[in-house]
């Protein structure tokens, strides 16, 4: 028998949305702050006006529901899939409000590839967007990269005993430190020193390749947020490839590439544990598929004579590569010549790399290679079990920042969030297919936006039917969360319709 949920119920997961809506109201004041030094008086206003909305919301929402009560496992998930949905509509506004979305559900579409660190992007005249506003897209993709509760965590939250459950919701399964509110304050931290370095290191590179500097560091800032949250967003309409600039290409490679790692690697190598590069399951198994994703997609283009000779040939094959297996999305080329030049090969080579992903616990989205690592390794075993004796006792082992036995339960939770991933995939493929285009472009697209990457091409875009927008923004959102929450989610819907009550 399923019970209905109680009144407390409800309380409990409204009082902590209103808690996650207040913390992100409050970061409304950064873009506002850019408005007021661009002196951008209709953007200021957007975002004074959004912003007093979001805290309205998020107050009434906490005074409504206010309760002592902790978090429950039900509850956390909920509140995990409920906040990104919030977060996509009151981040909508001043999107919408700066004039260069043709609808609010453009606006939305916008935030909600932001906040999943997508890319895919509906904004029109983007070249000559209020830098508030631009700023505010590429602030939603470090904001959703770190993740929208660890927000919360690191402000709001105070010690409760559901933080860890509600940080599961949002995908993280890994506690770096004992402490879950330590663990996000560590992935601020994380994040913040590579922002410095990364900021100062693309800025350099622009200055050197002609850009003003006030251009180059403004630029950087949003191409490092975006980047090292595996996000696809740029200031630019044509994405990287307006710098034209083979040291920021390499330098994006490389943010793209760290923002791809476990935050618990980034951990064990920040204090002292450097072999674990070298030992860890996910970083192997990235490095194999990258190098097998990278030779499928550069047979595909070879004999074409796109490309003059071997440099031009590696700084496209590579950097898109990495840009699809890390869930970046950045792009050197125009969308519509992955089709027109690059053919259906590189395009599976891409889609390939773009539905596997990086790894666990990091700000990129997709199946993940420790999934693909443990599945390896189940497989393996079998094998090994039908060639030796039945009364031999087999144990397989994998490393991931410890020596882990594998059990049944990793090898069953890694296949259904695997098989999850391939109906997310072919629900897009299909959807798009459906409007007339082919199984490559309908794949490739519907897997960059489920596995949360950006490349494009071509479908996306401010004319494509409404439709596929919120089907590719189920998509986005499901992939974020990698299911389990959303799954909560609707059990907790299918209880309040058809359960009972005590």
């Amino acid at each position: 028998m399923i019970l209905k949920p109680a009144r407390d119920d409800y309380k409990i997961i409204g009082h902590y949305l209103g808690k996650i809506t207040i913390g992100l109201g409050l970061i409304m004041i950064i873009p506002l702050i850019i408005a007021f030094a661009y002196a951008e008086t209709e953007p200021a206003a957007d975002y004074l006006m959004s912003m007093a909305l979001t805290l309205f919301l998020g107050s009434v929402l906490t005074a409504i529901c206010h309760t002592q009560k902790d978090l429950e496992a039900s509850h956390a998930m909920c509140v995990a899939a409920l906040s990104w949905l919030i977060a996509m509509f009151v981040s909508a506004v001043p999107l919408f409000m700066s004039g260069h979305f043709n609808s609010y559900l453009d606006a939305c579409f916008e935030a909600m590839s932001g906040y999943a660190t997508t890319g895919l992007t509906l904004v029109n005249n983007l070249d000559h967007m209020a830098n508030s506003h631009n700023f505010w897209r590429h602030l939603t993709m470090f904001i959703g990269g770190q993740g929208i509760v660890v927000i919360a965590l690191t402000f709001l939250f105070r010690g409760t005993a559901g933080a860890f459950r509600i940080y599961v919701g949002e995908a993280r399964d890994e506690k770096i430190l004992p402490n879950v509110i330590e663990t996000a304050r560590f992935i601020w931290l994380v994040s913040i020193v590579y922002l410095v370095l990364g900021g100062a290191a693309l800025s350099v590179a622009a200055i050197a390749g002609g850009l003003a500097p006030l251009k180059a560091v403004f630029d950087s800032v949003c191409i490092f947020m975006a980047a090292w949250d595996t996000g696809g967003f740029t200031p630019q309409s044509q994405n990287v490839l307006f710098y034209h600039n083979f040291a920021f290409e390499m330098i994006s490679v490389a943010i793209m590439l760290l923002g791809a790692i476990n935050f618990a690697l980034h951990y064990v190598v920040w204090t002292g544990n450097r072999r674990e590069i070298y030992r860890n399951i996910e970083i192997v198994t990235l490095f194999i598929s990258i190098v097998v994703m990278l030779s499928i997609t550069a047979w595909g283009i070879i004999g074409k004579n796109i490309y003059a000779d071997a440099v031009p040939f590696f700084r496209k094959v590579f950097f898109h590569l990495a840009s699809a297996h890390t869930g970046t999305g950045y792009s050197t080329v125009y969308p519509r010549q992955f089709v027109n030049e690059w053919g259906p090969l590189s395009m599976l080579g891409l889609t390939l790399a773009m539905a596997i992903g990086g790894c666990i616990c990091s700000t990129t989205g997709a199946i993940k290679v420790l999934r693909i690592g443990v599945i390896y390794k189940a497989l393996r075993q079998d094998i090994k079990k039908v060639l030796i004796p039945d009364t031999a006792v087999l144990v397989q082992k994998f490393h991931h920042i410890r020596d882990i036995i594998l059990e049944d339960k990793h090898v069953r939770m890694s296949a259904l969030i695997l098989l999850s991933y391939i109906n997310l995939y072919l629900f897009g493929t299909i959807a798009t297919m459906l409007y007339g285009y082919s199984l490559s472009e309908a794949a490739f697209e519907s897997v960059s936006a489920a596995a949360n990457v950006g490349l494009s091409c071509g479908i996306t875009s401010p004319l494509m039917p409404d439709v596929l927008k919120m089907v590719y923004i189920v998509q986005m959102w499901a992939g974020r969360l990698e299911f389990i929450a959303i799954f909560a989610l609707g059990g907790m819907i299918i209880a309040a319709l058809k359960g009972k009550g005590d």
